[in-house]
């Protein structure tokens, strides 16, 4: 949980919007948590990935798989144990991965 926290704590420093941790441990076997946020622009989206991704590796983490990130509409970061989905807000709002995954135990995280 704790490493969930973190990345969203890392997504709100670039001033990502509409962050949600989900606990998915009960509802997937492939993760515990996700990360939901979103970006104004395919730039910020991208900036949000980058600030992530920078504030892990300074703490000595890495993500095993980055998708979708030169594109920059939806990108997608594999830590194993934490999915993060960055979005901008049409795609967000067209998956829906918030209500998809509704039964999932939202998990309150610091700003």
């Amino acid at each position: 949980m704790r490493l969930a926290k973190l990345c969203a704590n890392f997504a709100n420093d670039k001033k990502a919007e509409g962050i949600q941790v989900l606990d998915m441990r009960k509802v997937v076997n492939f993760c515990d948590y996700f990360v939901l946020c979103t970006g104004n622009t395919d730039r910020q989206v991208r900036a949000v990935a980058d600030g992530i991704d920078e504030g892990l590796r300074q703490k000595g983490l890495k993500i095993s798989l980055k998708e979708g990130y030169r594109e920059g509409h939806w990108v997608l970061l594999d830590l194993g144990t934490v999915v993060i989905h960055i979005f901008v807000k049409d795609l967000r709002d067209f998956y829906n991965l918030d209500y998809l995954w509704q039964e999932a135990k939202k998990v309150k995280w610091e700003k």
